[in-house]
């Protein structure tokens, strides 16, 4: 499906990507201003960005590594 650096390199920006808008999304959900300082609200974001690129990336990098690893199936049969 995906063979050339260039195709996989184009898919992992495209995950990485979508990924963060559906991680952003979800944290949305949360009130992380809560169990902040009061008046902090830079913090508060600035740790919210910092979440969500942790998650997105780990969701996401797993997400890619079982992508590349089932193509490489069909090579175990063979």
């Amino acid at each position: 499906m995906f063979g050339g650096i260039e195709q996989q390199t184009l898919l992992t920006m495209i995950s990485h990507l979508i990924f963060i808008v559906i991680t952003w999304y979800a944290l949305q959900g949360f009130q992380i201003e809560k169990p902040m300082k009061p008046n902090h609200v830079f913090q508060a974001k600035l740790m919210l960005i910092l979440l969500t690129i942790t998650i997105s990336s780990t969701v996401s990098n797993f997400f890619l590594d079982y992508l590349f690893w089932s193509q490489r199936i069909p090579s175990f049969f063979q």
